[in-house]
């Protein structure tokens, strides 16, 4: 597709993305290789291994947006935007809900704390089976947990260096997107819209450029118009 427009004129220029800029990619709070950390120990069952690191970046996630959350207001944030894209949630019986960020990230937040303490879904008694359904809602909610890393990036990461946990977000981010690549969680096509960070901070934590390669090459002519989800 062209991306001029029919006068012949060419597009606004994306706006620049702070977040982008190296001596912010550069920040961590650890040296970590977490290619290793996210792989399949030998002894643990694998939805296990799921369950253990999906709750405790659901617990991270839903801490690092507590620190803005102040910042993501009604008024700031009246979409759930992330760059040119707006997400929309659906409730239990399908239907579409246009709603704030706040709100959108509340829905997430109290839908995924439904889940993990549910024991039908996440067992924590021995001898406790794990649902037919347990990776599909495991997918369900990497994807949505994706949603609120990428929205704190897009909107609110003025905030975040103001408040100087940058690092803090930038090591999250990381050992988040090459633990749902380990175990390919969440559709690539999702997360392509932040290809160009994901390029940045994984291919420095031994992650290889799979899923990615592509994805920033072609992201750029297909933000150039709002989306939806």
């Amino acid at each position: 597709k062209s991306k001029g427009k029919p006068n012949g004129k060419k597009p606004a220029p994306e706006e620049k993305k702070l977040y982008l800029e190296p001596e912010y990619t550069k920040s961590r709070i650890t040296d970590f290789e977490f290619k290793e950390l996210v792989m399949l120990p030998r002894e643990i069952d694998l939805n296990e291994w799921l369950a253990s690191n999906t709750t405790t970046f659901f617990h991270h996630i839903n801490l690092q947006y507590s620190t803005i959350s102040e910042f993501c207001t009604g008024e700031s944030c009246q979409t759930m935007a992330v760059c040119n894209t707006q997400y929309y949630w659906y409730d239990e019986r399908g239907k579409k809900i246009k709603c704030t960020a706040p709100q959108y990230v509340d829905f997430v937040m109290s839908s995924v704390q439904k889940l993990v303490t549910d024991e039908d879904v996440f067992p924590t008694k021995y001898g406790k089976e794990f649902p037919n359904s347990f990776e599909s809602l495991v997918k369900k909610i990497c994807k949505y947990l994706f949603h609120v890393l990428a929205h704190i990036y897009s909107s609110h990461f003025k905030e975040t260096l103001a408040l100087e946990l940058h690092g803090h977000l930038n090591t999250l981010y990381t050992h988040f997107i090459l633990f749902i690549r380990e175990f390919n969680l969440v559709d690539p096509k999702e997360t392509t819209i932040m290809d160009d960070l994901t390029e940045v901070l994984c291919s420095s934590s031994g992650s290889s450029s799979s899923g990615s390669g592509n994805g920033s090459s072609n992201s750029a002519g297909a933000q150039n118009h709002v989306k939806e989800r």
